[in-house]
């Protein structure tokens, strides 16, 4: 099936033939794939973005003796799609009006043609990233680290905006496998740390989990060793994997790879300038597939186990951060100036100039707990449509 299909709503009050033509050269002008409905509905809300194309005015108590079929089939917002001729901006706003009384999101899809094959396109990627996002399960091992007071999830919430479930696992499972799993042939630290990997690993494969957060900093009192590595690796194979249970912070990377297809670094602000709008983010882990390249250190506060300083790319980025209840969410875009090596910092550690300095001062009167998530390119359009979808 293709990621759009497009609906149609006509009044037989208009000529079919012209209609159709004018429907033709319409669709032709989007230059987007799209699978063409006709009047069909029956599979309405199965793709990523499902589109009604309002051609015709007359066309508005058609569409409110459908929409209790397209409610049962999706909760999706409506979006109305309309040229403007044959009076069909005219309906669509009438459309979107009953819409607003019944309480339902909608959007009339109108303009140049640049701006709707933007706006077509940017609809389809949201609609696929809640689609991947759909079913999810992520797992917290262990509680949250007693330092992330505000860091709390509603569970209920997650689940009935975006699908996903959240399942609490005891650390002692962890363990628990961690007994029964072989020491491998690493030396040092670096044999602990794997040993870490595996065991995380099946424990994912256990809950089949599409992600996970751990209450790291037990196991270097469990285990004298930390789970750098292991969520490096994990997020590098496909599992989101964050630190220190934090559960908005992965809520928030789990967006951030339904969006953009890594899992994000997860970091601490560890400087700020509010004038010039220039931060430090530093952290002691980052998947291996976002880095160019990377060196092993320890684990910065406890100074065993091991610890990654990698080096990402320069260029754009985006910092992200959704609160726990999906009520809040911050984005700021930027370029990611050039990534340091210091010793009196978590290893791991990024200069991020902002794009809109004024940003900054978030982090100081409003910040959504400390962890944020760093990803590669600019993604603030899209991830704030997907919030407003959510709505």
């Amino acid at each position: 099936m293709n990621n759009i299909s497009i609906y149609t709503l006509t009044s037989e009050l208009h000529d079919a033939q012209a209609v159709n033509t004018a429907t033709q050269e319409f669709l032709n002008s989007l230059q987007v794939e799209f699978n063409f409905k006709e009047n069909d509905y029956t599979d309405y809300g199965q793709a990523p973005l499902s589109l009604i194309y309002v051609r015709t005015g007359g066309t508005e108590g058609i569409f409110r003796r459908l929409l209790p079929q397209l409610q049962q089939q999706t909760k999706a917002p409506i979006y109305l799609l309309t040229s403007g001729k044959s009076n069909s901006l005219a309906a669509s706003c009438e459309i979107l009006s009953y819409l607003r009384q019944q309480g339902i999101q909608g959007e009339i899809i109108h303009g140049s043609a640049d701006y709707l094959h933007h706006r077509i396109l940017l609809l389809c990627k949201v609609g696929q990233a809640l689609r991947q996002l759909q079913g999810c399960r992520i797992g917290v091992v262990g509680k949250p680290s007693d330092w992330l007071i505000s860091s709390t999830a509603d569970y209920a919430v997650v689940k009935q905006q975006l699908g996903m479930d959240i399942i609490d696992i005891p650390m002692q499972e962890l363990l628990d496998i961690m007994k029964e799993t072989p020491l491998g042939n690493e030396e040092g630290a670096m044999q602990g740390a794997m040993q870490i990997y595996h065991a995380l690993k099946k424990l994912a494969e256990q809950y089949q989990l599409q992600g996970l957060t751990i209450r790291c900093f037990d196991l270097l009192t469990a285990v004298h060793n930390t789970g750098c590595i292991a969520l490096a690796k994990l997020n590098s194979e496909g599992v989101v994997a964050g630190c220190e249970g934090d559960i908005p912070t992965l809520l928030s990377m789990m967006i951030t790879k339904a969006v953009c297809g890594v899992s994000g670094f997860q970091a601490n602000p560890a400087h700020i300038d509010p004038e010039k709008g220039q931060m430090l983010f530093a952290h002691c882990t980052i998947p291996f597939n976002m880095v160019e390249r990377y060196e092993l250190d320890t684990h910065f506060e406890s100074g065993i186990g091991v610890g990654i300083r990698g080096f990402m790319k320069n260029g754009p980025v985006t910092v992200f951060k959704v609160s726990g209840n999906l009520s809040r969410h911050f984005v700021a875009e930027g370029e990611l100036v050039r990534s340091e090596g210091k010793p009196d910092l978590c290893r791991t550690q990024q200069i991020i100039q902002l794009a809109d300095p004024q940003q900054a001062r978030y982090f100081l009167t409003d910040s959504i707990g400390n962890h944020h998530v760093i990803m590669p390119g600019h993604q603030r359009e899209v991830l704030d449509e997907l919030f407003k979808s959510l709505k």
